[in-house]
């Protein structure tokens, strides 16, 4: 029965896989397709995203007879994304690093011996024969030990840096004022494209004068830097090989 599940499985990640590679024959050649530009909010699996929100919001204020704007940084307009459909920039750098180092070691041995010594024991082995207590000796009548030993060691050493800019668009404005922001771009050199995603959560009050915000300022960060194309695709292991990592337990 095992058998057969395998064998089952191993022809629906076959037949999935076989479009993939269906889809790629017919593209031998020729460059990596652009996405369409699309409304990210109409895409299937698009959720909008709630956040705990204050029970009371400030009330806002109006000075008559005044030039200024409530929120504003300039008398006239103020000139920061503010409603859905605006546009800001987003300045990505992330410079991490981490090093870790550990190393366990740990052994453990034991020993135990019963027995009955004097007229008990020299009783208990005149009864008992030879080939069960091997000595004839009453005094060591079960022995046991145990020894154990395990040893282990583990390093990290990873060093990212990443050092560009990105459009944004607001999609939704939080009852308590922040802006949920993405912007995904695209950039075709040769038979490989670059993707970046940046997608967040960001606070009117971090946006700069000339619309933009610094990527450490943006709350439920999500940042993707990629690619696809022939130089990623010869940098994956072969389908099958995949499926067999997935399916083996060995």
């Amino acid at each position: 029965m095992k058998h057969a599940q395998v064998l089952a499985l191993c022809l629906v990640a076959t037949s999935l896989t076989a479009c993939g590679a269906g889809d790629r024959l017919r593209n031998i050649g020729k460059q990596p397709a652009l996405s369409a530009i699309e409304n990210p909010t109409a895409q299937k699996g698009y959720r909008p995203v709630q956040m705990p929100m204050p029970t009371s919001t400030e009330p806002a204020s109006y000075s008559p007879n005044s030039l200024w704007q409530t929120g504003s940084r300039a008398f006239f307009k103020d000139q920061r994304a503010n409603r859905v459909g605006d546009i800001l920039t987003v300045e990505v750098e992330i410079t991490d690093s981490a090093k870790l180092d550990n190393t366990s070691k740990r052994s453990r041995s034991g020993s135990d011996n019963v027995g009955l010594a004097g007229s008990i024991g020299t009783r208990i082995a005149s009864v008992i024969p030879n080939e069960l207590i091997g000595t004839g000796d009453a005094s060591s009548l079960a022995e046991a030990s145990s020894a154990s030993s395990s040893e282990g060691s583990g390093e990290i050493d990873r060093s990212e840096s990443i050092t560009t800019t990105i459009a944004a668009v607001v999609l939704q404005v939080l009852p308590n004022g922040n802006l949920v922001i993405e912007g995904r771009q695209e950039i075709r050199v040769n038979f490989e494209v670059r993707e970046l995603l940046v997608a967040g959560i960001v606070r009117p009050e971090d946006i700069s004068s000339d619309n933009t915000i610094e990527s450490a300022k943006i709350a439920e960060a999500r940042i993707a830097y990629g690619g696809r194309g022939q130089i990623t695709d010869v940098q994956q292991p072969r389908y099958g090989q995949q499926v067999m990592d997935i399916i083996l337990p060995f």
